[in-house]
C-alpha cells in the first residue's frame, strides 16, 4: 500500500503536539549573569496555537526543558496540557492520547532533535521545522519552510486549519 502525502494527513489532524526548544523557540538560550535562561518565542505561532485552541483542536506541549516563563507563555494562550522536564516522551503522548481518547492517526508531532525521534514515529503526521537535524527530516512526513521559532508551528497549523476549512478568513477557500 502507498504512503499517503502529508497534505492527504491534513484532513484527519484533530491534535497538534509540540515540542519547545527549537520549535517554538529557535533553539537558542540567553544566559542571564544570574543563570536565568531566557527564549524567544514568535507571537505568530501563538496567534496560530491560539487559534487551533478556538476551533477545538487538541494542543499538548511535551519537552525535555523546563522554563516556568515558557509554561506560563502558554498557558495563557490556553494550553493547558503541557509536560515540561521530560525524558519520557512516548509516557507523556500515551498519556495525553489516552486522556483525550485520540488516535495516534489523528495527532501531528513538530520536533527538531533526536529526543523527538521515538515520539515521532508514533504520530500520524511527523514534522519539524527547516533547521531540524537530518535525523529528523528524514523521518518527517512534512519539513516546514520555516525555521524553529520562527514561524514553524505557524506553519502546520495554518495548513491543517485551512484544509478543514476552519482558519480564520479561509472558510470557502481551498488549500493547494
Amino acid at each position: 500500500m502507498e504512503e499517503k502525502s502529508y497534505k492527504e494527513i491534513l484532513n484527519q489532524i484533530t491534535t497538534f503536539i509540540f515540542d519547545i526548544d527549537g520549535v517554538l523557540t529557535d533553539g537558542s538560550v540567553l544566559v542571564t549573569t544570574t543563570g536565568e535562561l531566557l527564549r524567544t518565542m514568535n507571537i505568530k505561532d501563538g496567534y496560530a496555537l491560539k487559534t487551533a485552541i478556538d476551533q477545538k483542536f487538541n494542543i499538548c506541549i511535551i519537552s525535555g526543558g523546563s522554563n516556568e516563563g515558557v509554561k506560563s507563555r502558554l498557558e495563557a494562550l490556553g494550553i493547558k496540557d503541557i509536560y515540561l522536564g521530560t525524558h519520557d516522551k512516548i509516557k507523556h503522548l500515551e498519556e495525553f492520547l489516552n486522556k483525550y481518547n485520540i488516535k495516534k492517526e489523528n495527532a501531528l508531532y513538530m520536533g527538531d532533535d533526536i529526543p523527538d525521534m521515538l515520539v515521532m514515529k508514533l504520530v500520524g503526521l511527523p514534522c519539524c521545522p527547516q533547521d531540524a537535524v537530518p535525523e529528523i527530516k528524514a523521518i518527517s512526513k512534512y519539513i516546514s519552510h520555516k525555521k524553529g521559532g520562527k514561524g514553524a508551528a505557524r506553519d502546520i497549523i495554518e495548513q491543517v486549519l485551512k484544509v478543514q476549512g476552519k482558519w480564520l478568513g479561509s472558510f470557502d477557500a481551498k488549500y493547494d
